[in-house]
């Protein structure tokens, strides 16, 4: 796949000055709009999790026309309920020395120095804020014998700075959401539409105008127009078939307003989350996360000796490997998930693995139970475990949990600017959508803290910057066809081809060949190899999938197929942005950049920057957006 350099691009929304002013500069600096000129002002929202749910519910609050769309039969049903650990905020509760320039440095560090300091010292900012507000919301958080609101530790912090609802955070918070969204409905500020599926980007005179949407249960096709459209659709993890995301979970919307002119940054910075219960067969369609709180109290081990296959029960003390704590004893089991990841596979690689295919280590509650009881164990997990013992059949109060990394969140998405616009004026993204905050690696707790921040307290404001020169006029009705007619020429196609393989079985070889060659570890030769073959299965698709059913009614079969069409190119550019950047940092580990002791070496001469691809009918053009660092000095990482 060939590409091309461009010119480089700059975030021209982010202000200089110190950097703990620069949000409150940016709030003053933006245009405001009265109360009376936003009731003629209209915006979409597609999607409805934390960043969605809670973008739609306050702007319209504000006083905006909103409309919503969500491809779920309820917005409560979006993917953010798998967000099980934690949120993390900066409120210093414990008096352990956090801070919020502590929680800036941590994750500009967890990524790999490769986040852009404004973005993230506002998102640290921002922080202490929403957990006032979900408090307010009736958001049950997890408090204190005194009443005070608990927090716990997670990977890649020495604080405990993560706020937690017992292992179901990120489905409390977006209930919270959900109440503030419904209430906006019932007050007529917000019109939801569920079971519809984004399908293309509406452009008039340059600017993002409306959205393409299928009625996933008539199939009708419909136009929805707008002053500004905002996508809050989540990340791309089922580009790998297996990961922990929600089968649904797609990049079909962020993908369409790539090919309108949206900047893609980063697509290869993928997330391997450590604490995922293994694979356990070919019939496996995904898989399933154990939080990272577990992380705490839970110590993970393998056997010292290849090929040990003992019950953990009958390996004494003397002939365990805690190689996390040996390895890093300064974090221990609360390394960053890059790093537990990268070692859970170095030991399976020599042979001390465990249970099926020696794809798994052992994460033991053994001692924690012995120190606090297995009562306050359970009520810390409780849920977890249960979820756990359901699905394996084995019971982790007693018999350690096997666990295995597996692909969770993606860092790249859309490029945004400071004002989370991107490279369509008009076209807002918004939570993992976006690439803004977490660099080349996220650190636990922070999606749901990015997902309300840019929701409830970014955007409202930055939007609004936007908005004050609108309304915009009529919309191009040739634009709008033509959008129109692209979406039905695309189904039209999928549903003559008329093969004899499934979408899924096309889903699920991409998916395999990702994890074997853009997966854990990427080298040049793998890379290529999947740029050779991806062009090869794709075409494969276009001319022997089989879509059952008409476009007229429900039929979850071509949803499924226009996903996995997208899938393949998003894959492809993900094998370039990985083959093109060939050093390691965070989860982007190149097998040929690594230091002595294996650890990922990054090469900031080089490649200290953004990579933003633009969409090119003569393949994929580069963007270099420099990442500069005042506050912070990028220095190699260290969990030791």
């Amino acid at each position: 796949m060939k590409y091309t350099q461009g010119s480089e691009i700059r975030d021209e929304k982010a202000p200089a000055g110190p950097i703990e002013e620069r949000w409150e500069k940016r709030k003053f600096g933006a245009k405001l709009v009265n109360p009376a000129n936003k009731r003629k002002l209209n915006v979409i929202v597609v999607g409805t999790g934390l960043a969605g749910g809670s973008a739609a519910a306050t702007l319209g609050e504000l006083g905006y026309n909103v409309k919503s769309f969500c491809y779920q039969d309820t917005p409560r049903r979006a993917h953010s309920i798998a967000a099980q650990g934690g949120i993390n905020a900066a409120k210093n509760y414990r008096g352990d020395g956090d801070s919020i320039y502590r929680l800036f440095y941590d994750t500009v560090k967890g990524g790999d120095f490769r986040a852009r300091e404004s973005n993230v010292y506002r998102l640290a900012q921002v922080s202490v804020n929403i957990i006032d507000q979900a408090v307010a919301q009736g958001v049950p958080f997890a408090r204190e014998y005194g009443g005070l609101l608990d927090t716990r530790s997670f990977g890649g912090a020495q604080v405990s700075r993560t706020f937690y609802a017992r292992g179901q955070t990120g489905q409390q918070l977006l209930l919270g959401a959900y109440q503030a969204l419904e209430r906006q409905i019932a007050a007529g500020t917000v019109e939801m539409h569920t079971r519809h599926e984004m399908l293309d980007l509406i452009i008039s005179d340059g600017r993002a105008r409306g959205v393409i949407v299928r009625d996933m249960v008539t199939g009708e096709i419909e136009r929805h127009l707008a002053d500004a459209v905002v996508l809050a659709t989540g990340g791309y993890g089922n580009v790998f078939f297996l990961s922990t995301n929600a089968k649904g979970c797609n990049t079909t919307a962020i993908w369409r307003a790539h090919e309108r002119g949206a900047y893609f940054a980063n697509p290869c910075y993928t997330q391997i989350h450590p604490t995922c219960i293994p694979v356990s067969g070919e019939y496996q369609s995904k898989l399933t996360l154990m939080s990272e709180s577990l992380r705490n109290d839970g110590r993970v081990w393998v056997p010292l000796l290849k090929n040990d296959t003992r019950a953990p029960g009958d390996i004494p003390e003397e002939e365990r490997d805690y190689y996390l704590e040996r390895i890093y004893p300064a974090f221990g089991n609360l390394v960053p998930r890059d790093i537990a990841s990268r070692a859970a596979k170095n030991v399976c690689d020599e042979g001390r693995g465990v249970g099926p295919g020696g794809l798994g280590v052992y994460l033991d509650f053994r001692d924690a139970i012995g120190r606090l009881g297995r009562d306050a164990v359970e009520k810390k997990y409780g849920n977890l475990f249960e979820m756990y013992e359901r699905i394996t059949g084995e019971n982790p109060y007693d018999l350690p949990m096997r666990i295995y990394p597996a692909v969770h969140y993606t860092m790249g998405g859309l490029w945004v600017d400071y004002d989370l616009q991107s490279t369509i004026p008009g076209l807002f993204v918004i939570g993992e959508a976006n690439f803004s905050d977490h660099g080349a690696n996220r650190l636990g707790a922070s999606a749901l803290m990015q997902g309300l921040a840019d929701g409830y307290f970014v955007l409202p404001t930055t939007i609004g910057d936007y908005l004050a020169n609108g309304p915009y006029g009529d919309v191009d009705e040739e634009a709008v066809a033509e959008a129109e007619i692209k979406v039905r020429t695309r189904i039209d196609r999928l549903m003559s081809v008329n093969g004899t393989r499934t979408p899924d079985s096309f889903h699920r070889e991409l998916g395999k060949l990702m994890w074997d060659y853009c997966g854990m570890e990427r080298t040049e030769e793998s890379l290529r190899k999947a740029l050779e073959r991806i062009p090869e299965l794709r075409a494969e698709f276009w001319q022997n999938v089989k879509v059952s059913g008409a476009p007229e009614e429900l039929n979850q079969v071509l949803e499924k197929a226009g996903r996995v069409a997208d899938f393949f190119d998003l894959a492809e550019l993900m094998c370039l942005d990985a083959l093109v950047r060939t050093e390691s940092c965070g989860g982007h580990f190149r097998a040929e950049s690594q230091d002595a002791d294996g650890e990922a070496l990054r090469d900031d001469e080089s490649f200290a920057h953004v990579s933003a691809w633009e969409f090119s009918g003569d393949g994929p053009v580069l963007h270099k957006e420099s990442l500069e660092y005042e506050y912070v000095k990028m220095t190699q990482r260290s969990y030791k």
